[in-house]
């Protein structure tokens, strides 16, 4: 651990904290339908669009109707990105130069409702995999749609707390359309533009091939040695789909390196801005839920949670990966200024321990999933880190709008807690939480350790299932498991490599985990929110809960890390625990 790297963590959350204010100020006028700077460049274009699709803007919904319209919308995206993969070897010269077959039927599945779920898990090399069309029609589009989507949720469950004796929380497809022309485009054009001037590419071009200055020595499938002489260098439309994909907290990425290749990132800026843009609608959003439920510091004091949980999950990262590896002997492994001392396998140089601690901390703590260095080649316990982020349940920013609803649901269980410690009905700002609240957030909460556990204990006791394509035995192996179904219903989309899970098993399984991951968890949210909007304020009294002191930060922190850790630890002490602990005696797996 260094100054200079925690000089360069302190400034990101500065940035950070300094934008998500008029961050939160742009999206509340944006949802509240108010005046923007854009608006006379995107009001035409957003007529334009209800008229052609027949959008009553004024006809609001009930949270039943926001969820048939969200499970329809996003259905119907699946499908269309399921037909393209399919269909990828028509794509002619241009738009698929590589002239690369139409994706097999589980890997098409599997990525359709990946990109759908804002999960953007990748069980394939994208350039060896996916056209150009593919990539731009199918894959980032999906980017923009599955973000909106969450902000729309988001939009929604504040506007249940907020209203009172209502039956509706807005109009999902007005949402949708705001969140996309208002958020999410003009911002990734920008960000495009700063990408592209750092050096990420923006082509249409055929992959190029060069010699390699030393001929390499491979062993083929068939066990006999070839010698390689050419690389061949992918090329294509980059920078456009990368803007989305960190600001969106998608993750997936155009090469099977994801950030941590040139053309995705190939400077400490493009780092920095990458790292900003991931974070920066889910600060924005806190912001939002403050003004737009009448209680600024209510916004403030759930930023104040979230950092709370970021930092710890930066510091203990940054410490466990900057300490020596305990097995590698007579070898000096301090930081000085000719080198950067700790665990530096797996990591791009040009980034360094502590750019890759933060990144990893920041890509988990939100649902984006996008990696500049391998998780897998992490120490046990640096490696752990992103993987509680995840199993926390990405509230800590989270994934646009996602991370704000699931926060919100701990909020009610921190004020439920609460009343129960002075013995009376549990408030939230001024509406009562009953039986019916508590019951759906149980559900919600439920819903992620079944599936993380359920198929993690599958793999891991049918070995031709889950231990055929595992590079790990041991607690690293199990740790490998977990983390991908972790990864996979948290909609988070990063993954610890030595596990191959282009397999059916894992196609299919991975699939299910991540389909349920998000709207099995979308419906009660949604209950819970229809239901607050139904009901009456009552005055503030002197057992009223205070949802805007330090007081609630530090209880709605310590719930979250307590329901994670009840519900987990177990699961954790035989993975990288152990393996930790194991390292420290000598053994590796």
């Amino acid at each position: 651990m260094s100054l200079n790297g925690w000089l360069q963590i302190s400034l990101f959350i500065a940035c950070i904290l300094l934008l998500a204010k008029p961050m939160g100020d742009y999206l509340t006028r944006v949802f509240d339908r108010r005046k923007t700077f854009l608006d006379p460049i995107l009001n035409p274009c957003e007529r334009l669009l209800y008229r052609i699709t027949r959008i009553k803007p004024e006809q609001e919904m009930r949270w039943t109707e926001y969820a048939v319209a969200m499970l329809t919308f996003s259905a119907a995206t699946a499908l269309l990105t399921y037909v393209i993969e399919r269909t990828q070897q028509w794509h002619g010269h241009l738009l698929n130069p590589q002239h690369l077959p139409g994706v097999e039927p589980a890997l098409a599945l599997n990525t359709a409702i990946s990109f759908t779920t804002n999960t953007n898990w990748q069980s394939y090399s994208p350039e060896g995999t996916m056209s150009y069309l593919t990539q731009m029609l199918g894959l980032a589009t999906h980017n923009f749609w599955s973000a909106a989507v969450g902000i729309a949720l988001a939009v929604a469950f504040i506007r249940g707390i907020a209203r009172r004796e209502a039956n509706t929380l807005g109009n999902f497809w007005v949402d949708l359309t705001r969140a996309t022309l208002w958020v999410l485009v003009p911002i990734s054009i920008a960000f495009s533009i700063a990408l592209v001037s750092q050096g990420v590419i923006q082509n249409f071009k055929p992959y190029d091939t060069a010699k390699l200055v030393e001929q390499q020595k491979v062993t083929g499938t068939d066990g006999k040695l070839t010698t390689v002489t050419t690389q061949t260098i992918a090329q294509g439309p980059v920078a456009s789909q990368e803007a989305i994909k960190m600001l969106g907290t998608n993750g997936g990425g155009f090469f099977n390196a994801n950030s941590a290749h040139p053309f995705e990132n190939p400077t400490p800026l493009s780092n920095f801005l990458q790292m900003l843009s991931i974070f920066l609608i889910p600060a924005g959003l806190t912001i939002m839920l403050g003004k737009m439920v009448g209680s600024p510091k209510h916004g403030w004091a759930v930023l104040a949670a979230m950092t709370i949980l970021w930092f710890v999950a930066t510091l203990t990262c940054y410490w466990a990966e900057a300490k020596p590896n305990p097995l590698i002997h007579n070898a000096d492994q301090r930081a000085s200024l000719t080198q950067s001392g700790g665990n530096m396998e797996g990591k791009e140089v040009r980034f360094g321990i502590a750019n890759s601690a933060l990144f990893a901390a920041v890509t988990t703590d939100a649902s984006c999933g996008a990696v500049n260095s391998m998780h897998d080649s992490f120490t046990p316990l640096g490696g752990m880190v992103p993987m509680v982020n995840i199993l926390l349940g990405e509230v800590v920013f989270g994934g646009v709008g996602s991370g704000l609803y699931g926060m919100l649901v701990f909020v009610i269980m921190a004020v439920f807690i609460a009343g129960l410690m002075v013995g009376r009905t549990p408030e939230y700002l001024g509406k009562k939480i009953e039986a019916y609240d508590v019951q759906m957030s149980m559900l919600y909460l439920l819903i992620f350790p079944f599936i993380i556990l359920g198929f993690t204990a599958v793999s891991v006791l049918m070995p031709n299932l889950g231990l055929s394509s595992l590079a790990n035995h041991g607690p690293h192996g199990l740790s490998e498991i977990l983390y991908a179904y972790t990864s996979a219903t948290g909609n988070n989309g990063s993954a610890f490599a030595g596990l191959n899970a282009n397999t059916h098993w894992y196609n299919y399984s991975l699939t299910v985990a991540m389909f349920f991951g998000r709207f099995m968890m979308i419906v009660p949210m949604l209950a819970i929110a229809g239901n607050l909007a139904r009901k009456k304020i009552v005055p503030a009294s002197a057992g009223t809960f205070p949802v805007t002191t330090p007081l609630f930060t530090l209880l709605l922190t310590g719930v979250i890390v307590i329901v994670g850790a009840l519900t987990f630890f177990p699961a954790l002490t035989l993975g990288p625990i152990l393996e930790h602990l194991l390292l420290h005696a000598g053994h590796t797996f």
